[in-house]
């Protein structure tokens, strides 16, 4: 009949497959519920509850992995999260925007990054950022599971591209209840009601910041050191305090000394105090053995990211940015115009789990793992996101291996599925 939709199937059997299942990958069936978004337990499914698949797919020996995770993002797709729109309701539509993009990539979850800014600029964003689950459509795209704050409380001379002239040090915690507001400070844990931020990034040393990490970390929001010329000594302290994390590893921090390691000097401590630290393996802003180092001091540790910014996806060129200034898009590389500057990355995250993977010692499944479960693991959701387990939710990213003359064995994304739901075939293009 004309206008008549295909109905979704309930239960879906993806058979033929390796699933990432720790550090391996193993030939496994795998059973989803699109009704409950969840993943089921097949056994149990079949022996005890006769469910059998309304559809079975084989994959063809392909890989079935967790929907991706990026806790640090700029924006894509020509939308900036730090650029307030003229109307609530033009910047949502921006962001469906960028939720439908992500998911081509094989992102299901991510942590929306706002960078430096006025305090105005929070109090119009964050509302907007917070997370979506429990009103999430599978046909949304990729979810945001809470804001990510990179900055202001940074330090001025680690403050990369970050505007100058709105950095901020906090003496007390109502500082960043003026800066970020109250609301966007929730005390609630609960699930119906979170926090619109999850993340803050901040430099432990300036003003009085380091007292400050207890209280943040009560609100059930993740302390980050990044943008900081802490010392060791200073990093170790934060970590005492509460900091459970490290913003892009080696950007935009004291450097390496052998007399003092400096805030990748965690990396060296006993496993109870070895925070978890974001790299991001673009080819531009790390050189794969400086990748290669910190995974093997801490490989439980290492959580991929892109910080994309939203010149993701666009053509190369000359752009204009939040302070009037350009950055120049050169493939994945983006510099402030007129210098050296390293302005973000452009690349997504799947191209980081290649690189990754070609530049470590890690396996295919440790690989996806990093942009995976380890973030999950972070953000307090092992057994929710980046997780194949029965009753995790059934975010599934389906990846194929081409074999690229350059860079070797490539993975590449061939299916999205979000809450049980196929939104992505990359031989139909885009089903969002």
């Amino acid at each position: 009949m004309p206008g008549k939709t295909t109905p979704t199937p309930r239960i879906t059997k993806f058979t033929n497959c390796r699933l990432v299942r720790g550090s391996s990958l193993i030939e496994q069936d795998l059973w989803i519920d699109s009704l409950s978004g969840k993943i089921l337990k097949d056994q149990e499914a079949f022996y005890e509850f006769h469910i059998s698949p309304d559809e079975i797919i084989d994959l063809g020996g392909r890989i079935l992995a967790p929907g991706l995770i990026d806790v640090q993002l700029n924006g894509a797709q020509g939308f900036d999260f730090s650029v307030p729109c003229e109307t609530k309701e033009e910047y949502d539509e921006g962001l469906r925007m960028v939720n439908r993009g992500l998911a081509r990539t094989g992102v299901t979850s991510y942590l929306p990054t706002v960078v430096s800014s006025t305090a105005e600029v929070y109090h119009k964003v964050l509302p907007s950022l917070g997370p979506t689950a429990g009103s999430h459509q599978s046909q949304d795209g990729a979810e945001s599971l809470g804001a990510h704050a990179e900055g202001p409380f940074i330090s001025p001379g680690r403050n990369g591209i970050h505007k100058s002239e709105v950095l901020r040090a906090a003496q007390t915690f109502e500082d960043l209840i003026t800066c970020y507001g109250k609301e966007n400070l929730s005390t609630s844990t609960s699930a119906t009601n979170p926090s619109p931020i999850k993340m803050i990034t901040a430099a432990p040393e300036v003003g009085n910041m380091m007292a400050q990490i207890p209280e943040i970390a009560n609100r059930d929001i993740i302390y980050s050191i990044g943008h900081s010329d802490a010392t060791f000594e200073q990093a170790v302290s934060a970590t005492h305090q509460g900091a459970r994390m490290v913003t892009h590893l080696f950007n935009a921090m004291r450097p390496f000394y052998h007399r003092n390691p400096g805030i990748f000097g965690l990396l060296g401590q006993s496993e109870r105090r070895r925070p978890y630290y974001g790299i991001i393996a673009d080819g531009v802003h790390l050189h794969p053995t400086s990748i290669k180092i910190a995974y093997n001091a801490h490989p439980d540790g290492l959580v991929l990211v892109t910080d994309a910014m939203r010149l993701c996806g666009l053509p190369d060129g000359v752009y204009e940015w939040t302070n009037g200034e350009r950055i120049v898009k050169t493939g994945a590389k983006l510099t402030l115009e007129g210098s050296d500057k390293i302005a973000g990355s452009s690349a997504t995250l799947i191209e980081c789990v290649n690189n990754f993977r070609r530049w470590s010692s890690a396996s295919t499944a440790q690989a996806i793992n990093a942009a995976t479960a380890v973030p999950a693991k972070l953000l307090g959701l092992e057994g929710v996101k980046g997780s194949l387990d029965s009753g995790a939710d059934a975010d599934l990213v389906v990846l194929g291996e081409v074999d690229d003359p350059y860079s070797g064995a490539t993975l590449t994304v061939d299916q999205v599925w979000k809450l049980g739901e196929k939104i992505f075939d990359s031989e139909m293009k885009a089903v969002v």
